[in-house]
């Protein structure tokens, strides 16, 4: 736990980063749907949720990119995160198995391991200052 709790900065940048990357959804709705799900939404509501979930995320990014360098806030931005992370994973994992074969799944691990590590540097209290 101690290299874990050395290196949660770079973690924390590496995470928040690969997080940000759906920034994309922002920017192309239809085409991040189909490589996420392998399928899309039509119509204008679809267009502003679909780029409003790419911007949520995308800010939960930047609170793991900010929280590496702000130790203060580093406990809320990696709970934060967390807890949407682990919201998706639990809908796909129970509601939408099918998209798994999709980059959703690819999702879907890599932010398993990220609330895992998350969860293994929070159980260390080295934030608690």
């Amino acid at each position: 736990m101690t290299w874990l709790a050395g290196h949660i900065k770079g973690i924390m940048l590496v995470s928040g980063v690969a997080t940000c990357t759906m920034v994309y959804a922002m920017l192309s709705p239809q085409a991040a749907l189909r490589s996420s799900f392998g399928d899309t939404l039509e119509g204008p509501v679809a267009n502003i949720v679909v780029r409003n979930w790419g911007g949520l995320i995308a800010i939960s990014g930047a609170m793991l990119i900010y929280g590496a360098f702000t130790p203060a806030v580093r406990r809320f931005a990696i709970c934060s995160a967390s807890a949407g992370k682990a919201l998706f994973i639990a809908l796909v994992l129970t509601s939408g198995r099918q998209f798994l074969g999709y980059q959703a799944g690819v999702a879907v691990v890599a932010d398993t391991v990220m609330v895992l590590i998350f969860a293994a540097y929070l159980a260390t209290g080295r934030d608690r200052g």
